[in-house]
């Protein structure tokens, strides 16, 4: 089985990193084995987001189908289908889910977070594989107030 992690990661850090992905990924590794270091936690707490438990459970419960089984306890949630399973655990500033196959991800969970937050990045903790689970051009939008000449 395979272990990641996900950060919910502020929307300046995203933008600015988003092709940058190794940088994000180094820094994140590094973090993750030295967080007594007081600079990597204060840039750690500046370049990502809490993540709201409430409004993963509703993003959870919206995909729920006949395809889709979930089962919630506390902080710990298993999604499953008669293909794959996932172990999710929330906490404040990371998702960890634990799968056979980063495949199973994209199918069972990945659309999920998609509707929760298209700025997550994700990590494997026992394998060297990292991305964000939306690609910028779908995530970029105009801004209203933005006019285009030709």
């Amino acid at each position: 089985m395979y272990t990641y992690s996900i950060y919910h990661l502020t929307e300046e850090v995203a933008m600015y990193y988003f092709h940058k992905s190794s940088i994000l990924y180094r820094f994140l590794r590094e973090f993750e084995s030295l967080p007594y270091r007081a600079d990597l936690r204060r840039q750690f707490e500046y370049i990502t987001d809490r993540i709201c438990y409430d409004q993963i459970l509703l993003s959870i419960q919206r995909h729920e189908s006949t395809n889709l089984f979930v089962n919630i306890d506390k902080d710990k949630v298993s999604l499953y289908n008669r293909k794959a399973f996932i172990s999710l655990h929330i906490s404040e500033k990371q998702l960890k889910f634990h799968c056979k196959t980063l495949e199973s991800a994209e199918e069972l969970l990945f659309p999920i977070l998609r509707s929760y937050h298209p700025l997550l990045f994700v990590v494997g903790d026992n394998i060297k594989n990292f991305g964000w689970i939306t690609p910028l051009l779908e995530y970029s939008r105009l801004e209203q107030n933005e006019v285009l000449y030709s």
